[in-house]
């Protein structure tokens, strides 16, 4: 008997694709409308260094991104920040400093950036994920700054900020979705940019794997979820 010859197998190619992260395509929302509003009226800012605090996946780094391209800012992690580094970080007169978190950066290097930002009026935008006036900082005038630094905070997106997110994640990866699936996919997973990136993902990989439209049966089959 000759062997049963099998079908080919679909393969999926990861195609690159871009997430926007332009002023056109930030979501405006109850959760994120004040830190919008500050990018927006740069550089009439109440200090010449200011906090966007809010939860991973609450629009900071996209806000941060934003402001470096009207500013002309550079950006640098948190973490990476050191004292050398200052003068070159603020040669533009703007920098970004992303993820200030506790223990995890030296403050004599965050202290002089501050008062470098003040002697050649500078500004800076830090990004973090819980207040630092909370900080166990060891260095007491930088505690002092910190207080003193005016906090701008962002929530988690609300119901319909977050299936505007769904949507746009699919419009960046030219995934055609419809309502049903944007809100079968809202009340099933986790309400924050990273989960609904990770979904988004899913589906197109799996779109691309079995030939199929992102539908909400397939949805189901990639959360998992038999109902």
């Amino acid at each position: 008997m000759a062997d049963r010859i099998q079908p080919p197998r679909q393969l999926a190619f990861a195609l690159p694709h871009t997430e926007s992260l332009s002023r056109d395509d930030f979501l405006e929302g109850p959760s994120n409308r004040a830190a919008l509003s500050l990018v927006d009226r740069w550089p009439d800012w109440p200090s010449r260094v200011i906090l966007l605090v809010g939860p991973d996946g609450s629009g900071k780094s996209h806000l941060a991104t934003i402001w470096a391209q009207l500013a002309g800012a550079r950006v640098i992690s948190a973490h990476r920040l050191t004292e050398a580094d200052v003068p070159e970080a603020l040669a533009t007169g703007a920098l970004v400093v992303e993820d200030l978190v506790a223990g995890s950066f030296d403050q004599r290097a965050l202290f002089h950036l501050m008062n470098m930002a003040r002697e050649e009026q500078a500004f800076v935008l830090i990004t973090a994920r819980a207040a630092p006036a909370g900080f166990a900082v060891t260095l007491p005038d930088l505690e002092s700054r910190l207080r003193a630094v005016p906090v701008v905070a962002l929530a988690a997106p609300d119901d319909q900020l977050f299936r505007a997110l769904i949507v746009k994640l699919c419009a960046d990866r030219q995934i055609i979705i419809d309502e049903n699936v944007v809100g079968y996919l809202a009340r099933r997973i986790e309400r924050s940019v990273a989960a609904a990136r990770e979904a988004v993902a899913r589906l197109d990989a799996e779109s691309l794997r079995l030939g199929r439209p992102v539908t909400r049966s397939l949805a189901a089959e990639v959360l998992r979820d038999p109902t």
